[in-house]
């Protein structure tokens, strides 16, 4: 009987979600359709509600802040504060406008610069992997491919929503501008699938999330924190032999977006092991510093320290291990 209930709870909430979908898809396909200057209008006015009426993540946000700029002033926080959440509110509109952008304008708004390189590594056969962050419109890094040669197969990976509604949402949004989504979890076998049909490719990676504890191999030193990284991409990309880059994002002025192509190395199996992914977090910590308000401050990016890693967790052979798992043996 339990079970059986279970089952028709999940039904009803997947019923349930699928009719949320319904009803939020047309309103935002249909708010799309309006000019940016109408979409900013409504962040204007969604701040005030954000930071003043819900206080969405601010005890985070100030604590990310504090600890990572320690030499900056309670006023010099507040104003960065400020204006993260006033692009906060930009980023959400922004990506609602993703639905209906033409190919026009989100080359206007979102310019790359460098790609040349890109295009170079894959005239030598070279497919490329590039790291990126969760730093300015991320969303709108999708449009690589209007910049960069038909021969290339652009995409990135992603964590598909438990929702599979709203996945589909999320899925129109990042491939409409001829990216590809590719599940996380099938990462190195869809590469492997794309080289065996000789088919070039760009793969961005956004790597500034807090990885799992099973899956804390490395730490570095970022924004004035211990902090343990993702190494995954690194591990693909030496099997592979991709050529490595970083987007550098800067933000030119409201709506408006450049994305500079920057060189790690063309041969990743060369480096030593956890070199380009230190690199990675120094290039990025260089973009963050420039402007600290367009990084996405609202994830609580240090929950995990090194100090609970030790004393939970060991590493054998290369994996890590609870240690609460080996007392029982």
């Amino acid at each position: 009987m339990l079970i059986r209930a279970e089952t028709r709870n999940f039904a009803l909430e997947k019923r349930s979600m699928k009719i949320l979908y319904y009803i939020i898809y047309p309103i935002m396909y249909t708010l799309s359709l309006l000019p940016l200057s109408v979409h900013y209008f409504f962040s204007d006015l969604l701040y005030p509600l954000i930071f003043h009426l819900l206080r969405y993540r601010r005890k985070v946000v100030h604590k990310n802040l504090t600890e990572s700029f320690p030499e900056k002033s309670r006023q010099e926080i507040r104003e960065i504060e400020h204006r993260f959440y006033h692009f906060f509110c930009d980023y959400l509109v922004e990506s609602i406008k993703l639905l209906t952008i033409s190919k026009e304008e989100i080359r206007r708004r979102m310019v790359f610069k460098g790609t040349e390189l890109l295009e170079q590594a894959i005239d030598n056969g070279q497919s490329c992997a590039v790291y990126l962050g969760h730093y300015c419109n991320w969303e709108w890094v999708t449009s690589l491919p209007l910049w960069i040669t038909p021969k290339a197969k652009c995409g990135q990976i992603y964590h598909p929503l438990e929702n599979a509604e709203f996945d589909k949402l999320f899925l129109k949004l990042r491939q409409r501008l001829g990216a590809v989504c590719i599940p996380m979890n099938d990462t190195l076998r869809e590469i492997i699938r794309y080289r065996n049909e000789q088919q070039p490719i760009v793969i961005g990676y956004i790597s500034d999330q807090v990885p799992h504890w099973r899956n804390i191999h490395h730490w570095c030193d970022f924004l004035n924190h211990d902090t343990p990284v993702l190494t995954g991409t690194e591990r693909i990309v030496r099997k592979v032999n991709h050529a490595v880059f970083y987007f550098d994002v800067r933000c030119v002025k409201r709506g408006y977006y450049e994305v500079v192509t920057k060189p790690i190395t063309n041969e990743p199996k060369s480096f030593p092991e956890f070199e380009i992914t230190t690199r990675y977090f120094k290039m990025l910590e260089e973009t963050i510093r420039r402007e600290p308000a367009f990084w996405l401050w609202s994830h609580n990016r240090w929950k995990r320290s090194r100090e609970e890693f030790d004393e939970k967790f060991t590493v054998v052979n290369g994996k890590v291990i609870p240690k609460e798992s080996l007392n029982k043996h």
